[in-house]
């Protein structure tokens, strides 16, 4: 580093602080009253499997980091680096397709390739974990690649770094999964006989068998529907009937929340007849796109009915485009880091929902979006006026510093935090965890201060909003 830049560093306990002195002596001392706050984790994708085995731990530094993490390999993919040479299999794997299995050699691409996450989040959260969880300061290179392999991988088999151990030292209190609406849980029930105190959730995710109801797929899923519920699925009110049922299995389970993603977030009603003749259409596989559209839109509201009902709190993740790039999906599924955002309308193509349900005293539905145009235009507003609605925190390509300061700049003059709900991590990758929510409480922190060192709150006030945005929204919201 050129020494005449290195005065200008924060101490890594400012980092991501303002540079203004004062701001900067606020937030350091909101943080310090959260740091080691337990972690609310209300959403993700963890497998529940890595808790049901006590003793399972995790494999290689590349399985652990790169292998699995979309944020990873599609910048890498990006500057042409093929995804066979990063582990990733296709779907032809079995007929020969070349993918690199030598765990050091996809680690090696990777260390060569490291400045492509400069200044990306990507790039903070792998240095705080390399930092927090292995000691690790110096950058990954070229040259120290299989030196960082070794001590990782030597970190990766002690006693102490298995899932349930690290759970426990994130401080985590409530970590919920995502599963289909078919899933049979047994992870989670091993999980619950094993004694364990941890606390591990299911959240009931029915996408497979609510959209895309003209594909052959959806087909599949309402037969596994049949199988997993014991209902003889041969229209719409049995369907219903079974999805009633699965809620009720997920909230035994301990589930307290749905999950629904959408191309878009229209709603519409349909009438029972008009519901079932587009069902009959999808069991024969006669269903157009336009049919999909319309089943979708009035299943989002049937689903705020069933929660408005069983209290189960409603999320919606409208507005990616998925598998974008098709021959990645043709060659190696979903999930590839394809999935492209679009704008978004919610005020109009909600209204049929908020119409019916928009005052409900037992219904909460959590709004998120890719589109940020729309968070003070329309979802602040929206959120500041219906009592069902809360506001999720940026996600997913937003899950960034700067993506956290748009969003408190954007939305809570007009929503407040309170029709907010603090954080979720929202992520797969476990082990970053703590690293998300800290860069969250960090963001937060220095915004309070910011509002403190203006005049615009109080020191009473700064630190109670800190206590909730970090902490006391999510559990709220989540009724954990």
């Amino acid at each position: 580093m050129n020494s005449s830049l290195h005065s200008y560093m924060p101490d890594r306990a400012d980092r991501y602080f303002s540079a203004d002195p004062a701001q900067r002596a606020v937030a350091r001392s909101l943080f310090d009253t959260v740091a080691n706050l337990p972690l609310i984790c209300p959403h993700g994708h963890v497998d529940p499997q890595l808790f049901a085995d006590a003793s399972h731990h995790f494999g290689s530094p590349a399985e652990l980091f790169l292998i699995p993490d979309h944020y990873v390999f599609r910048m890498l993919y990006s500057q042409g680096i093929p995804l066979e040479d990063q582990g990733v299999q296709p779907n032809d794997w079995a007929a020969g397709s070349r993918v690199e299995s030598d765990h050091r050699k996809i680690w090696q691409t990777f260390a060569e390739n490291y400045h492509l996450f400069q200044g990306t989040p990507t790039g903070l959260w792998l240095r705080d974990e390399f930092h927090d969880l292995f000691g690790i300061t110096e950058k990954p290179t070229p040259e120290n690649a299989q030196s960082l392999y070794d001590r990782i991988a030597e970190r990766l088999a002690a006693p102490d770094f298995t899932p349930r151990k690290l759970y426990e030292r994130f401080q985590v209190e409530a970590l919920t999964t995502t599963d289909a609406a078919t899933d049979s849980l047994e992870h989670h029930r091993t999980i619950r006989d094993s004694g364990w105190s941890g606390r591990i959730y299911p959240t009931f995710r029915p996408d497979k068998v609510v959209n895309d109801i003209d594909q052959p797929a959806w087909r599949a899923q309402i037969e596994r529907l049949r199988a997993v519920s014991g209902i003889d699925i041969g229209d719409y009110a049995s369907y219903i009937h079974a999805l009633e049922a699965r809620r009720v299995f997920f909230k035994e389970m301990g589930a307290t929340a749905t999950d629904h993603a959408a191309e878009t977030p229209h709603t519409e009603i349909l009438s029972d007849s008009e519901a079932d003749a587009i069902f009959q259409r999808g069991l024969s596989g006669s269903a157009s796109a336009a049919d999909a559209r319309r089943f979708t839109a009035h299943m989002l509201v049937e689903m705020a009915r069933m929660s408005g009902e069983d209290g189960l709190v409603m999320q919606l993740h409208p507005g990616s485009i998925r598998n974008h790039n098709p021959s990645v999906f043709r060659r190696f599924g979903a999930d590839k880091g394809a999935d492209i955002p679009h704008a978004l309308d919610y005020t109009r193509n909600l209204k049929p929902l908020l119409d019916r349900f928009g005052a409900h005293p037992s219904l909460r539905l959590i709004l998120f979006t890719l589109d940020e145009s729309t968070s003070a235009r329309e979802l602040a507003p929206l959120a500041g006026h219906y009592p069902i609605l809360r506001i999720g925190p940026p996600w997913w390509f937003y899950d960034s510093i700067n993506g956290m300061r748009n969003f408190f700049a954007q939305v809570m003059e007009t929503a407040g935090i309170y029709n907010t709900i603090g954080f979720n991590d929202d992520t797969r990758a476990f082990a970053s965890i703590p690293t998300r929510h800290e860069l969250w409480r960090r963001i937060s922190c220095d915004w309070l201060a910011g509002l403190l060192v203006q005049g615009i709150i109080d020191d009473e006030e700064a630190f109670s909003m800190a206590h909730a945005l970090a902490y006391g929204l999510a559990k709220k919201a989540y009724r954990l």
